[in-house]
C-alpha cells in the first residue's frame, strides 16, 4: 500500500490495489463501510480504512491539480485491470 499519493501514476496504483484485493470501490465511499458480502465482515480495520480514506483524499487533490476527472481515471483503470475493457470501451473526457 502506498504511503502517500503524489502523482497521477500513484492514483492509478492506488485504484489497482483495490482490484487486487477483490474490492469493488467508489471514490466517494468511506472505506469504513466496506464489508465482505458473504462473510458480513468489514474489509478493513478502522486503521486501514482511515489510511485508505486519507489516500483517497490525496487522489482527489492530485486529480484536481492536474485537471483529471478522478471518476473517469479510476473507471478506466478498473476496466483495464478486470479485462472488462474488452466489452466496455474505455471512456474519454474529450467529446467525440
Amino acid at each position: 500500500m502506498l504511503e502517500q499519493i503524489t502523482s497521477l501514476n500513484d492514483v492509478e496504483v492506488f485504484a489497482k490495489q483495490f482490484i487486487s484485493e477483490g474490492v469493488s470501490f467508489h471514490p466517494d465511499d468511506d472505506f469504513n463501510d466496506y464489508v465482505y458480502y458473504k462473510k458480513n465482515k468489514p474489509c478493513y480495520t478502522r486503521k486501514e480504512a482511515e489510511k485508505r480514506n486519507q489516500l483517497m483524499q490525496q487522489c482527489f487533490a492530485i486529480c484536481e491539480k492536474n485537471g483529471v476527472d478522478i471518476y473517469l481515471l479510476m473507471f478506466n483503470v478498473t476496466l483495464k485491470e478486470t479485462g472488462m475493457d474488452r466489452y466496455i470501451p474505455l471512456q474519454s473526457d474529450t467529446p467525440q
